[in-house]
């Protein structure tokens, strides 16, 4: 040991060897030299194991000491009374008996983690002397009573974390005094139900968990002013009163858990948004008619956020509602369900386990024709972007055949809480057998062993399993356990809730391993299905055969009639579709549009027209009728039909139906009031461009970005809208811009296929490598959203602009101004003063990286929108080593590509306004861009 020792950090290996060399270190330590010298030692995960040794308390100098993720037992030394520790961390070790008192005697402490031991009785009071805490993790702990007044006292203090103790309310209003909290953790605490705590005052808040904390009330308003607030998780109280609308300021925020409360009011359109992961499932709000009506399953969880009170015959998808009750319409029921949790379907003793591979699970809903599954939770502190909620087997599998291994091959994990639901069962007595097995943690006598995970099961609401520990009650990592309950179902639902109460380890092996892990679910009737009874089957037999005759009866009629396209090849491509919406006749659609009245015809598009119409519920409607005239628009109907009827997003307008009547083909969206962006920007009705003020120019652009965010990488089949426009944007009675037309969008169902059949879309929206060489990805909408941005924020024409014959497009002349630091001079000067240059300024120079030539140095749609909310800075991307030498390499690119453009500047690009593909040159000549495009060849390579 020398006399310059000030750190020591032991970082030696396993076996009893190294045991061996781990006692003389220790007993070295003890050394005179070293105690008078040694200011930071750590001693993290090396396997120690028994009492920790008084010696320690002779290491006069040392400030830091670090003893975690090892198997201590025991209490912490009385001696350790005289330190003069600053920081001490002993988490994740087997020490237990009261509160250790010797600690409030070491005044000098400012970072103390004493998580997940085994700790009882209550705070003493002395601890309110350490006055310098700026960090104290208590979680995972037995300690008992009420969280001390005293708390008040650490007003330093930036870190408090009391998850999964066994504590009692309330949070007592001394908390007001921590201004200085920036991560507080409370949660799962016992006794009657308190308000709110006053948080008024906490401006550098960044994580605020108050789960399971029977607070009632409303959520104050003061939240949404937390300027730096990343995580808010309310999850699981008493909570009433509608969402504080202050929280839509909340620029920072990425995770919002208020699932499980009594919320109510209409749901806020901040929390459709797609840049948040928000779960407000299990609520009581209301539906007005005009809310959301589908579970998005995109990053937005709202299972059962509606009030039992909310009509059922109302559009609202069951998902929606309380109870997630069976659809009145379903004449079918099932009797079992098995899922294959975290994995591919699997067949066990001819029992088929369904996939479950939703990789998502932060804020989810996915749904079969049987089950559905809610997971809610982010992995804290795991400093990932993204978290991964399948997990697959670590250790070695013991005791399991080879058959029943692919249950237990992978598990679906959750951080906070996970939800399985079986649907449109037949009311019954149930078997619910729940299959685990730990695959994460090993037993390996390392500190990887030291993993507890423990978790809360509830079958129909009812607690059956309490802390449940998977390798404890199956004896050893990697061995399978099974748990069988039997449940009653009266309303054709099935709940199986998985929760973590903030109980267990959550940094062994690594963070983003803790909460609940289950491996397969089994779902048995414990009675004879109907088919069973004899008599029954008659019955059923009968019935079906008189329902086939009166059907084929009824069709043979429409056939005679000729109401029934039976033959037709559209009507056999959406009888074959998977349609989530409704079905128009044709007498309902003409009732609604007065007989197609000329009076209400609001477009006209290259399918036919669009009228607008007005349903007996009061509800207006957009009808798009297709010519039956082409064929080509035909099947672009159908693949338009298929692809919308599943989307679901504030920003895209949605597809409440079809009619499908012989050759009456018909559409039937929301009706838009505005109409389209175009009308507005360029329309000869210059009036009406008043009403485009700078923010509502601004909130359409973010519209415009959430949606293809939303298409891009949201959608479970990524989709390419191909062919963005102004036309095609449509704006409701609030101005809020929804995308229309989606009859030349393209699913990428096979990601490496990039190569377009068929050039589709609008010059001068088109990027250059799709509309020379067909070369489709995501990027081409990225340069059309772009070119929008440009012509929104200048309420100029990118193909209608003609500044000089050198300038053909809006796009050529704001590249001109930009690199003359110019660029300001493209915002529309009927707008005088009335804007923000640095918003403008941000838009612009966004939309000139979308308009990038390079498709690799375009920004992808989420980024495009993280710009915008001013969550990222651009100039990452624009300082790109590459991004002039790109631009260089795909200048000839895009002369050859205006060249071709300003051949056809003069055909008109605004006409009508579609919810069509009406509006604009629809480029369809491949063979001749290909042609021109191989000049630019060695350009591109």
């Amino acid at each position: 040991m020398t006399g310059t020792l000030k750190k020591m950090i032991l970082a030696v290996g396993k076996g009893s060897g190294m045991r061996l060399m781990r006692a003389h270190i220790l007993r070295a330590l003890w050394s005179v030299n070293v105690t008078s010298l040694l200011a930071m030692l750590s001693l993290k995960a090396q396997n120690l194991s028994g009492a920790i040794p008084p010696e320690f308390s002779k290491l006069n100098h040392l400030k830091k000491l670090t003893l975690s993720l090892n198997i201590l037992n025991g209490s912490i030394p009385g001696q350790w009374a005289n330190m003069h520790l600053v920081d001490l961390s002993i988490m994740g070790n087997r020490l237990s008996g009261p509160f250790p008192a010797v600690l409030t005697n070491i005044t000098t402490l400012q970072n103390l983690h004493l998580s997940s031991n085994a700790f009882t009785g209550e705070l003493p009071v002395e601890l309110s002397k350490l006055k310098n805490l700026t960090d104290l993790r208590l979680s995972d702990n037995n300690i008992s009573g009420r969280i001390p007044d005293f708390i008040g006292s650490w007003t330093l203090i930036e870190k408090l974390h009391m998850e999964g103790c066994s504590l009692e309310g309330p949070i007592p209003s001394s908390i007001s005094a921590l201004t200085s909290l920036s991560d507080l953790r409370i949660t799962d605490l016992k006794g009657g139900a308190s308000d709110f705590p006053s948080l008024r005052n906490m401006k550098f808040m960044e994580k605020l968990i108050l789960r399971n904390c029977m607070i009632k009330g409303e959520i104050p308003e003061d939240i949404g002013r937390m300027e730096n607030l990343i995580t808010l998780d309310l999850s699981f109280n008493n909570l009433t009163g509608e969402i504080p609308a202050t929280l839509a300021q909340l620029r920072r925020v990425k995770f919002v858990y208020l699932t499980g409360n009594k919320l109510g009011g209409t749901i806020p359109e901040w929390v459709l948004e797609s840049n948040k992961q928000v779960d407000i499932s299990n609520n009581n709000f209301s539906w007005d008619g005009s809310g959301p009506v589908e579970c998005l399953q995109g990053s937005v969880n709202m299972v059962e956020c509606y009030s039992s009170s909310v009509d059922t015959e109302s559009r609202v998808n069951p998902c929606m509602k309380r109870n997630f009750p069976c659809p009145a319409s379903t004449g079918q029921y099932h009797y079992s369900f098995h899922v294959n949790c975290g994995g591919e379907e699997a067949n066990v003793n001819d029992t088929i386990y369904e996939s479950d591979i939703e990789k998502r699970g932060a804020a989810v809903f996915y749904s079969t024709q049987n089950w559905a599954l809610s997971s809610t939770g982010d992995f804290m502190d795991n400093h990932q972007n993204s978290d991964n909620y399948i997990q697959t087997n670590t250790s070695t599998l013991l005791n399991v055949s080879v058959v029943d291994s692919q249950l237990y091959t992978t598990a679906r994990i959750s951080p906070l809480s996970l939800t399985y639901y079986g649907l449109c069962l037949l009311n019954g007595n149930y078997t619910v057998k729940l299959h685990f097995a730990e695959i994460l943690f090993l037993n390996d006598r390392s500190y990887y062993c030291l993993g507890r995970r423990i978790f809360d099961v509830y079958i129909q609401g009812n607690l059956v399993l309490k802390d449940f520990n998977i390798e404890s009650e199956a004896g050893g990592t990697g061995k399978p356990v099974v748990k069988t309950f039997n449940t009653t179902v009266t309303r054709h639902t099935l709940k199986i809730h998985f929760y973590w109460a903030g109980k267990g380890t959550t940094d062994i092996p690594r963070r983003g391993y803790y909460g609940p892990l289950v491996s397969a679910i089994s779902v048995y009737p414990n009675f004879k299905p109907p088919s069973g009874d004899g008599k029954r089957i008659y019955i059923v037999v009968g019935t079906i055969i008189a329902v086939v005759v009166l059907v084929l009866l009824v069709l043979s009629v429409m056939k005679w009639k000729g109401w029934l396209g039976g033959n037709d090849s559209v009507y056999k491509d959406l009888r074959g579709l998977d349609l989530q919406m409704g079905l128009f006749t044709s007498r309902q659609i003409k009732a609604a549009t007065e007989n197609f009245n000329a009076a209400n015809k609001i477009g006209e598009g290259g399918f036919g027209s669009v009228y607008k119409g007005l349903l007996p519920d009061g509800t207006v409607i957009a009808v798009k009728q297709l010519s039956s005239k082409s064929t080509q628009g035909i099947r672009e109907f159908v693949n338009e039909l298929g692809m919308i009827s599943g989307l679901q997003h504030p920003n895209l307008v949605k597809l409440y139906g079809c009619c499908v009547e012989g050759d009456q083909l018909m559409l039937v969206y929301e009706y838009m009031e505005n109409n389209c962006l175009s009308r507005f920007l360029f329309g000869k009705d210059s009036g009406r461009r008043v009403l485009l003020d700078w923010p509502t120019r601004r909130k359409i652009c973010l519209g415009i970005a959430r949606a293809l965010a939303y298409l891009h990488e949201e959608c479970v089949i990524k989709i390419i809208h191909r062919d963005i426009k102004t036309s095609n944007v449509l704006l409701d009675k609030d101005f809020n811009a929804k995308i229309s037309d989606f009859g030349f969008a393209k699913l990428n169902v096979d990601e490496n296929s990039h190569v377009s059949t068929r050039i589709a879309g609008t010059i001068g929206y088109m990027a250059p490598e799709y509309a020379m060489r067909g070369h489709l990805t995501d990027k081409a909408d990225v340069y059309s959203f772009g070119v929008v941005a440009l012509e929104i924020v200048s309420g100029k024409s990118n193909t209608n602009f003609r500044l000089s014959e050198e300038f053909i497009f809006l796009l050529d002349w704001a590249n001109v101004l930009k690199e003359n630091g110019r660029l300001l001079e493209l915002v529309d000067p009927d707008l005088g003063s009335e804007y923000s240059t640095e918003e403008a300024m941000v838009i612009l120079n966004v939309a000139l990286l979308c308009t990038n030539a390079s498709p690799a140095l375009r920004p992808t749609m989420s980024q495009v929108l993280n710009m915008l909310e001013g969550r990222s800075n651009m100039e990452d991307l624009l300082s790109d080593p590459g991004h002039q030498a790109a631009n260089f390499k795909y200048e000839a690119l895009r002369s050859h590509f205006s060249e071709n453009l300003s051949l056809r500047e003069s055909m008109s690009i605004h006409g009508q306004c579609p919810y069509s593909s009406s509006s604009g040159v629809e480029v369809e000549e491949k063979h001749l861009l290909v042609r021109a495009g191989a000049d630019t060849t060695k350009a591109d390579q």
